[in-house]
């Protein structure tokens, strides 16, 4: 079992009493979803819909409250897995919804060519160190004419510790594995104990992203960078503003928080 996996097996745990993973709020029918999902991912009343890294399968489910017509979620974590096939049996989402462990650099094959939407969001690929793979997998999983959507937090967002002083400690661009021992507790949970705290993660630029796409087959039909977003993730760098919307800002200048990219299957 890889660090990487224990550290989300325990997150996992967690999450689900929280305002972030909020379990008694999604059973009274709120979405998890933002106005980016929607907007990058488009329509999807009636289609079929995986989610590749669901960790407990929200946002998954949310997309069937938007009109999907089945969705299917996958993550490395058996413990997050668990948590989704439960959330969606006690929502009454059963029927149209299927979670499977599974890496998102090796998709079950009888997965291949099934669905219109292949979405991920938000902590997605810092996590992955194989980014060409990522994406051949993302558009295999594609019938032709379906569509990858892609939220993700913006390379320069994850660069920064802090702001002020402004220190950055990820690196932009791919630089080999990154390996960070970080406090006890969970972005969701952040006092909670825990004890396993240790992470490896992958930096990606924003070019690395397009191209990998490009190479996987998939034509890009849209690229953003969003600089007011409703969550950070969160992370703390960014400050809700009048307008309600987050910005995180450098001597008053506001930088990009995420990126969304759509990308077409001929």
């Amino acid at each position: 079992m890889t660090e990487n996996l224990r550290w989300w097996d325990e997150r996992a745990r967690l999450h689900g009493d929280d305002p972030v993973y909020d379990t008694s709020a999604f059973l009274t029918g709120h979405s998890t979803l933002y106005a980016i999902d929607h907007e990058t991912t488009g329509e999807v009343t009636g289609q079929d819909v995986i989610h590749l890294q669901c960790h407990t399968g929200m946002d998954t489910l949310s997309w069937l409250r938007a009109g999907a017509c089945r969705v299917v979620g996958v993550d490395f974590s058996p413990v997050a897995i668990d948590k989704a096939t439960a959330l969606a049996q006690s929502a009454g989402l059963a029927d149209r919804a299927q979670f499977h462990v599974a890496d998102a650099l090796d998709l079950p094959r009888d997965l291949r060519g099934c669905f219109d939407v292949c979405y991920a969001s938000r902590g997605v690929l810092c996590w992955i160190d194989d980014l060409d793979q990522w994406m051949r997998q993302a558009a295999g999983v594609l019938r032709p004419g379906g569509r990858l959507a892609l939220i993700d937090m913006h390379p320069l967002f994850l660069m920064a510790d802090s702001v002020d002083p402004l220190v950055f400690d990820f690196p932009y661009a791919a630089d080999g594995p990154q390996r960070f021992d970080d406090q006890a507790g969970s972005y969701a949970a952040i006092d909670a104990t825990t004890e396993h705290n240790s992470t490896t993660e992958y930096g990606h630029s924003l070019a690395e992203v397009v191209t990998a796409a490009i190479a996987a087959g998939l034509t890009i039909d849209q690229l953003g960078e969003h600089l007011a977003v409703e969550t950070d993730g969160p992370r703390g760098l960014a400050t809700r503003e009048g307008d309600g919307l987050m910005r995180w800002r450098y001597t008053g200048q506001p930088l990009p928080i995420m990126f969304s990219l759509r990308a077409l299957k001929a």
